[in-house]
């Protein structure tokens, strides 16, 4: 008849249709929160899983265990309505979930630079027993070509009974702007080979798809090698513009002016042509390394990328020495101002920070380091023994023989540089990030050094 039979009256999937997307957050450590509560403010229901039961408690409380702006109005906001939810048992929530997103850590393994793929197995082998009804299991972590089938073939051994699907949904987030990254992408990159997976995952963006984001569904594996090849361009740009003031130095050039210029060049674009002290965080160094090491397995070495590394890890121990040149030639004896100890203003990591690099080669050339950063002291004083750490910037530039802009808080921006002078021992101060003027800087009475100018 034109209604058709029964059986094409059936839903085409075996998809749960609850009022919400029920989604399970395994991690609650930077992507793993941030993608949690951005969900949640979706309006679907969520439960992040951590094994630190402090960490876990710490939330259940409004606790923020990381500095992102944003992120604690939203999680206060969706723990409040009920929301989102923290947990150490993933079992109940395994059981119960439509989606299981796979947020653990991939550190570089050490002595081969790949990436470490331990906390991603061991999650699949926990979460195996509890599946129910069809599920989709996604990689929000950033994982090497490959590692989905790898964990769909794991689970058809541990699980041969049950529905499942794998996918790849790669996270393009910015530490300080995370949130914002989050609800305004410039793309929603989906690897999913399967219609039951498709169907659910449209649905699981839908908010941002009624806002014009593109949802872009394309193989598992170019969803995996996207992610690694995004940031190796990006860490590219760095590594091409630190190069570029190095040559601005030497002709005699402004580096900023020939940034402006080539990034106005719709073909370039503007981002990620700042120079400094070289790229560091939790993706570009470990995303490198780990797509050099795809490449060469694949026999396709990326000769290009094995440069920007190397520029890149130069570059942190080249700044050393420009301070070392702007102090006269020595630093033995000299206190130094470090003003900031984070990778990149707004957030509270210090992981491959330049700062790691700078500040123990400045203390083997004898100086004394007092240090200030808004966020970092926590996560970084065990990593940096032998720094005094201060409490404001002028409390670090206390009778200082240089200062040095490592890090590009805006508060270090508004600072007053005559205040800053007054304060100081010294002279001399070393613009890292060129957030001063060379003009305003040697009126109040530096002898200033920036890059690239």
């Amino acid at each position: 008849n034109e209604l058709g039979s029964a059986d094409t009256l059936k839903p085409k999937t075996s998809i749960r249709e609850p009022r919400f997307v029920n989604i399970t957050m395994i991690g609650a450590g930077y992507v793993g929160l941030v993608s949690a509560a951005c969900f949640s403010e979706f309006g679907w229901t969520v439960t992040c899983i951590d094994k630190d039961p402090s960490k876990i408690e710490h939330l259940r409380q409004g606790g923020v265990p990381i500095y992102e702006p944003r992120l604690d109005e939203l999680l206060h906001r969706n723990l409040r309505m009920g929301r989102i939810a923290f947990s150490s048992d993933l079992a109940p929530s395994v059981g119960g979930a439509d989606l299981v997103f796979l947020a653990v850590g991939t550190p570089m393994r050490r002595g081969d630079g790949h990436a470490d793929l331990s906390f991603v197995f061991q999650a699949v082998e926990e979460l195996a027993p509890h599946l129910k009804g069809f599920t989709v299991i996604c990689t929000k972590s950033t994982v090497p070509v490959g590692t989905s089938r790898e964990i769909e073939r794991r689970l058809n051994g541990l699980r041969p009974d049950a529905d499942f699907a794998v996918c790849s949904n790669p996270e393009f987030l910015r530490e300080g702007s995370a949130i914002y990254d989050f609800m305004h992408p410039d793309r929603v990159l989906v690897g999913c080979d399967n219609d039951r997976a498709q169907d659910l995952m449209e649905r699981l963006y839908k908010p941002l798809a009624l806002r014009n984001a593109p949802v872009m569904f394309v193989s598992r594996e170019s969803a995996e090698l996207a992610k690694y090849a995004a940031n190796a361009f990006l860490a590219m740009k760095i590594s091409f513009i630190n190069e570029i003031a190095d040559l601005c130095e030497a002709a005699g050039a402004n580096v900023q002016e020939v940034a402006t210029a080539i990034g106005a060049d719709r073909r370039i674009g503007d981002k990620f042509l700042h120079p400094g002290p070289g790229y560091g965080g939790s993706c570009f160094p470990k995303d490198v390394a780990a797509l050099i090491r795809t490449a060469r397995e694949a026999r396709s070495p990326l000769s290009l990328i094995e440069q920007v590394q190397t520029v890149n890890t130069e570059r942190k121990i080249a700044m050393a020495s420009r301070i070392e040149r702007a102090a006269g030639g020595k630093l033995a004896g000299k206190s130094v101002a470090v003003l900031g100890v984070t990778f990149k203003p707004d957030t509270d990591d210090v992981r491959d920070a330049p700062s790691l690099t700078l500040i123990p080669m400045l203390q083997e050339k004898g100086a004394s380091v007092r240090a200030y950063d808004p966020h970092a002291r926590e996560n970084a004083e065990e990593l940096l023994p032998g720094v005094i750490w201060c409490g404001s910037a002028l409390e670090a530039a206390e009778k200082a023989d240089i200062a040095v802009v490592v890090t590009e808080w805006n508060e270090f921006r508004a600072l007053d540089l005559n205040t800053l002078k007054g304060r100081m021992r010294g002279d001399v101060l070393v613009d890292l990030r060129n957030i001063y003027l060379p003009a305003q800087a040697r009126a109040a009475g530096f002898n200033y050094t920036s890059v690239g100018r």
